[in-house]
Parts: C-alpha cells; structure tokens; sequence
C-alpha cells in the first residue's frame, strides 16, 4: 500500500459528498488508525513539530551568543536570549505542524517525496536561517543601546552586516544543515508512519 492515503481521496469521487465533509471523514479515519500505532510512534507523529522547535530554539541561542561576542555586548542576556529561543520555537514548530504534520494527518499529503521536501525546507528556512538572521536586529539593537560596539553610518549599513554576518553564518552551516536534515527525516519517518497506520486492521477485525 505505498500510496495507502490515496485511497482516501476516492471517497471524494464516489460518495461526490461535499469537500469539507470528505476532509472530515478522512482526518478521523486517520486520527483513529494512529491511535492504533505503539505509544512510541504515536508520540513521534504528534511531538515531532515540537523537537523542530527544540533544534530551531537551540540555533537561535547559539546565534544570539555568536552576535553578543561580536558586538561585545554583556548586558541583557535573559532579555535577548528569551525571545531568541522562544520566537525561533514557536515559529518552526507552527511551521512543521502547518506544513506537514496537518496534512498528513488530513491526506492533502500523500507523496513521501513530498513530505521530505517540505520538512526539509521548514527546517532550513523556518529552524535554521530564521533564528540567524533574527539575531541580528536583536543583538543590533543591544549594541547601539549600550554602545558597545562602533555602528555603521546609514551609507554603510548593508556592506557592514554582510561582513558582519558572514563568519557567523559560516559557524551556523553545520546547526542550519543539521537542522535541515532532522526535519527531512522527521517527514519520511511520519509518512512511513501514517502509511504503516493505514495498514492496521480495524478494532475486532483482527480474527475475522
């Protein structure tokens, strides 16, 4: 059953009952087979939006403390390093929910290939880039506040945060790749998982 969500979606074309009550029917059947999966797998599927936000919370602490030395600024750790974790979290972890979790739990995701991909760019874009470049402005602000380190004058500003930026970035690759990886496993293992889910029999079926 390697397209087993597919097979929903033909409900559509033989009941013809209006497109919301298809869905409807479609996230319940769903629901209800991977209630039926081991709590380990169950807790994958619904839990694995949150651990994208744990590796994008964690890239952003570690951009912030790279932007801090940088900008030699020692004020205000908790109230820079609160929204950098915070804000990167909930970011990706709606991110994933909206753009993978969701619908494979309503079958409008139904190709693996598809799957990987867009829990890979969710996790570069969304866990990785994003806490990077929100760094920026944070720690910018913190430095022209305190005036710990010699800001650009308005004709400079783009040439000094590229040149700024980019040996933070190149210190970022690894966390920003490994992060973009995660999450692309993370897909294929919640779509193999929807899929297995699929396969189980009904409750008291099992002998029948």
């Amino acid at each position: 059953m390697k397209n087993g969500i597919l097979i929903f979606l033909r409900l559509k074309m033989e009941d013809h009952e209006p497109d919301d009550t298809v869905k409807e029917k479609i996230f319940y059947i769903i629901t209800r087979k991977i209630n039926q999966l081991p709590e380990a797998e169950r807790n994958l599927l619904e839990h694995g939006s949150t651990y994208i936000g744990l590796n994008a919370a964690l890239c952003g602490l570690i951009a912030n403390s790279l932007f801090r030395r940088v900008f030699n600024v020692t004020q205000a750790r908790i109230a820079a390093g609160l929204p950098m974790a915070v804000i990167p979290f909930l970011t990706a972890h709606l991110s994933y929910k909206g753009f993978v979790s969701f619908p494979l739990n309503t079958g409008d995701l139904n190709c693996e290939t598809c799957t990987i991909t867009r829990g890979g760019l969710v996790g570069l874009v969304f866990g990785g880039l994003y806490p990077v470049i929100l760094a920026i402005p944070v720690n910018g602000g913190l430095a022209a506040r305190y005036e710990s380190a010699p800001l650009p004058e308005k004709g400079n500003i783009l040439t000094y945060w590229t040149r700024i930026s980019k040996p933070i970035f190149r210190k970022m690759l690894f966390p920003i790749l490994l992060q973009t990886g995660f999450a692309a496993y993370l897909g294929s293992r919640q779509y193999k998982l929807v899929i297995k889910a699929l396969q189980l029999p009904e409750p008291g079926l099992e002998f029948q």
